[in-house]
């Protein structure tokens, strides 16, 4: 039996709304800016071959979060994975969708893309308010050849519950013992130092307008609004480009068979790993209401995993890998169901 025609088959005319709604294609979604450069592409890409019209809109993960639990999208996006207790709370399915990598990016007179070297325990200082001008000497030393300025550091960060700052946080606690006792790892933090911008779009605007600043977005916002990034060390101890070679190097340590799917890459081991990478994530009603739009997420992410990885590519995410596709489509069979029937079917 098919995908499409299962309901009727199950449920008859009790489902017939689902189906009406099914037909009409439409689904709508709500959260991280993260991956919003690749969804939108893929929702673009998609239409025409799935005949699904997506409606995604970048809020943030603790909006799409929130509007996911209340029932009024269809799916949430989060950066920053929920726990177990919190899926069963909300009856909800979690599964990731792409892998995207965070990067530093500066507004320094003189200073161009990937020139500039920093290091994680420097940032966290930076964002704690104990370094404060380029030209601090820890800055200097590490980057012999360049000349920084007497200007004083302008940090940005985000102000909206965000997964972008989620990961960001959780690489400054992985490196700077101090970061993580007196700030800590969460969507929403109360940074020491700087000015919250709202969305990646804000933080890149941010620091593109502010001379000194220095902020974190998800590659595809440094690459779209041609900011400058900078190399950062990692855990062997080396300092890196973020280059898509980089983001696969440290993506094949992801480990997905955590509670959730929830698998970190911060910080991976590696001569050529980038040390802020992270998968994005969908979290989808195991109860839907309506069948048929639940059926249509499904389909879009179905069919951006079998045809979206080169636009994914282009952007400098990364897809997954197809035994994780594999697991995504069996977690949808056993889970997401209508009157005890699955709505999916492989």
């Amino acid at each position: 039996m098919n995908r499409r025609s299962f309901l009727l088959a199950t449920s008859g005319l009790a489902l017939a709304p689902q189906l009406a709604s099914a037909q009409a294609a439409q689904i709508t979604g709500a959260g991280a800016t993260f991956p919003n450069p690749v969804y939108q592409k893929w929702a673009e890409a998609g239409k025409a071959a799935t005949s699904i019209t997506v409606n995604y809109q970048s809020v943030g993960s603790g909006a799409g979060i929130n509007q996911i639990r209340n029932r009024t999208v269809d799916f949430g996006a989060t950066d920053a994975p929920l726990t177990v207790a919190q899926l069963t709370e909300a009856n909800l399915l979690q599964f990731p969708s792409v892998m995207g990598s965070l990067v530093p990016i500066v507004n320094i007179p003189g200073i161009e893309n990937e020139q500039m070297k920093l290091t994680g325990e420097v940032i966290a200082d930076i964002y704690l308010g104990k370094i404060t001008k380029w030209n601090d000497q820890r800055i200097v030393e590490m980057n012999a050849g360049l000349t920084l300025p007497n200007l004083a550091i302008a940090p940005a960060y985000r102000a909206d519950g965000s997964g972008t700052t989620f990961v960001w946080v959780s690489y400054l606690a992985a490196v700077s013992p101090e970061w993580k006792e007196k700030v800590g790892v969460g969507t929403s933090v109360r940074f020491p130092a700087g000015t919250g911008a709202r969305g990646n779009e804000g933080v890149a605007g941010t620091v593109k307008n502010i001379r000194g600043a220095i902020g974190y977005v998800e590659n595809a916002y440094a690459i779209t609004n041609k900011l400058v990034t900078t190399q950062l060390r990692n855990k062997a101890g080396l300092f890196v480009k973020p280059t898509q070679e980089a983001f696969i190097a440290a993506a094949s340590n992801a480990d997905w068979s955590t509670p959730g799917m929830a698998a970190s890459l911060i910080d991976q081991h590696g001569a050529t790993s980038w040390p802020i990478v992270s998968p994005t994530f969908i979290l989808l009603p195991k109860n839907p209401t309506d069948g048929g739009r639940s059926l249509n997420v499904m389909k879009f992410f179905d069919w951006a995993f079998k045809n979206g990885a080169a636009l994914a590519q282009e952007l400098e995410y990364i897809p997954l890998p197809p035994a994780v596709q594999a697991a995504i489509r069996a977690a949808w069979a056993a889970e997401v169901k209508v009157n005890g029937q699955p709505v999916w079917t492989n």
